[in-house]
């Protein structure tokens, strides 16, 4: 079973996410974006799912960072702030996608088939 870190400091939308996932993928979870460049390192995900707003280090900086170190994995950028230039940035960062929160379960398994294979 493929391994997703999805890196969210919100509770619900972590569960609602694990939810979508659930008998398809594992999860794994990161609160901040320092953590999930660690947990990158440390368990090997498949793919990430990045909250662009957290505390610690933001989406943006932490996915800049993941991407140095690991260019092959596939970053997917969430944000409940879905303006064209939140998308740009995030492509700019290193995400191969984007997703605007609230996510709907559909276009959040198409979007991670295309990023990492069924």
């Amino acid at each position: 079973m493929k391994r997703i870190l999805v890196a969210e400091d919100n509770d619900s939308n972590y569960l609602l996410t694990c939810y979508i996932l659930k008998n398809r993928y594992e999860c794994i979870r990161a609160r901040n974006g320092q953590e999930a460049i660690e947990l990158v390192e440390s368990e090997k995900p498949d793919l990430v799912l990045m909250d662009m707003r957290m505390p610690v280090m933001d989406g943006m900086e932490a996915t800049a960072k993941i991407k140095a170190t690991n260019p092959s994995l596939p970053v997917i950028a969430m944000t409940a702030n879905a303006f064209e230039s939140d998308s740009e940035d995030a492509m700019a960062a290193g995400c191969c996608d984007f997703l605007s929160k609230p996510v709907s379960c559909q276009k959040c398994l198409e979007t991670i088939a295309k990023c990492i294979g069924k």
